[in-house]
């Protein structure tokens, strides 16, 4: 309005004054572009910003930290804690877990006289973080003055000073380095902590956004006797994964990958989903994580929530008006006994990355979400392989994609994690070049040996749940 009033000023002035036509034609002219370049830079800059990642790792422990199913429960005969028959119970849940031989556990807990102490957890979290963050230094060659925003999680184990200052301590990031620690939010906490790089990289301009995901296993094994505890023992192994974004417009050009979409979906009002995935003492003063029978009911709830928010997103219209239509139809006629009906998510992305959860859990996202034993194989292949990192999982599930020559370019990602709270995460990644050979991808040595046939039999996992609280 006063540029607009300013103009109506001027004319006025010159059209009674002795200035000649030429130049007043020639001085609006200029106003109005100084108008439209207004306009536009306003547009622009009130846009969103472009979210690209640069590479990512993911740690792989040495070999002297791998351990055989067989080998944790003859490790858990010694601890002292556990009854034979609690033993028993342990090895038939890793005989259905979809867990290999050849995962890794931090090498404190693979002694005969192990002592689970704070300076062993540190050092646990040391050598995974750091190794992450190192090969992705390595990789991408940003130098530790360029990054301007950090983000950390990890879910169980929480220290002071934080984690997120440890990696500022030991690369000397800047003093005026924006940092985060997420801590408590389940194993989604590694896609929720994208989502907050990628807000943070929308009002912090030409920057460049370290995110670490990460869990602790040193402090957090349960060697009780409660069998609702003993999921976390049997299936949680040691990982970590760094990722590497920026907002650049020249980083456009030699990323791998553009974030396109991020949705978040949170059950924690309502109690069933709060109480399910619990942390606790039980009743000889041990704690561990409890998981009720309410957990199969809220994830499939809270998943297909996520889902559908990030259907309206990605789904093409006919898929969209089906799914629409079948609603509507069952809404209608809730007696008519009409099936739910399951877009087809495949013609939307061309790769599907759950968070391995545990077989069970996979097993029932592949039913609900309508995908291949293609579409699943990098995750239940990482979970044999590396087991459940938490919300690092899906990182080595991308990895597992990329030594096989599965990402070429235009293709879409969809990674999707979940966990306490319960919690839901999504994103989706457009692949922004084929992806070539990585020397530093966790699976290239061994790629060409997988998928294997994981030997695991179709019964349920045997019943371990707390009642609902």
């Amino acid at each position: 309005m006063p540029i607009i009033f300013s103009l109506t000023n001027i004319q006025e002035h010159h059209f009674h004054s002795n200035i000649n036509p030429e130049a007043k034609v020639m001085l609006i002219t200029l106003l109005i572009c100084l108008l439209l370049l207004g306009f536009y830079i306003t547009k622009r800059t009130s846009r969103s910003r472009g979210v690209y990642l640069i590479d990512f790792t993911c740690y792989k422990p040495p070999d002297a930290q791998k351990l055989t199913k067989q080998f944790w429960v003859e490790q858990l005969k010694h601890v002292g804690n556990f009854s034979e028959e609690m033993v028993h119970f342990m090895r038939k849940i890793l005989d259905k877990s979809g867990l290999g031989d050849s995962t890794y556990l931090a090498d404190v807990l693979l002694k005969k006289d192990f002592d689970p102490c704070m300076i062993e957890a540190r050092r646990e979290m040391e050598m995974t973080v750091f190794g992450s963050i190192d090969m992705l230094l390595a990789k991408t060659g940003v130098r530790c003055e360029d990054i301007g925003i950090l983000v950390v999680n990890c879910s169980i184990y929480n220290t002071m000073p934080s984690l997120s200052s440890m990696i500022v301590n030991k690369y000397k990031l800047k003093e005026n380095i924006i940092s985060y620690n997420l801590v408590g939010m389940g194993c989604s906490a590694g896609l929720m902590a994208i989502g907050l790089a990628q807000n943070l990289l929308q009002v912090h301009h030409d920057s460049y956004a370290l995110v670490m995901s990460t869990e602790g296993v040193t402090e957090n094994g349960y060697v009780g006797d409660d069998r609702s505890k003993l999921l976390t023992s049997g299936l949680f192994r040691v990982g970590g994964a760094a990722v590497l974004l920026s907002n650049r417009p020249s980083d456009r050009h030699n990323c791998k990958y553009e974030l396109l979409h991020t949705v978040h979906t949170n059950g924690s009002s309502s109690d069933p989903s709060y109480n399910c995935i619990f942390q606790e003492e039980d009743e000889a003063g041990i704690r561990g994580v409890t998981i009720t029978k309410d957990l199969f009911k809220v994830a499939s709830t809270v998943i297909r929530s996520n889902a559908t928010t990030l259907g309206k997103l990605i789904l093409p219209l006919p898929e969209k008006l089906r799914y629409l239509t079948n609603s509507i139809a069952r809404k209608l006629r809730p007696t008519a006994n009409i099936q739910p009906y399951i877009p087809i998510y495949g013609k939307s992305v061309e790769l599907f990355l759950p968070h391995v959860g545990g077989k069970p859990m996979l097993d029932e996202l592949q039913k609900n979400l309508g995908f291949d034993e293609i579409a699943m194989e990098p995750s239940r292949m990482t979970l044999y392989r590396f087991g459940n990192t938490s919300s690092s999982s899906i990182w080595y599930e991308l990895a597992y994609a990329e030594a096989k020559g599965r990402v070429k370019k235009g293709n879409r990602v969809w990674q999707i994690a979940f966990g306490s709270g319960f919690k839901c995460s999504s994103v989706v990644w457009c692949a922004m070049r084929t992806v070539d050979y990585d020397e530093m991808n966790p699976w290239t040595d061994e790629i060409d040996g997988f998928p294997v046939d994981v030997d695991c039999d179709d019964e349920p996992l045997p019943i371990f749940f707390e009642p609902s609280k």
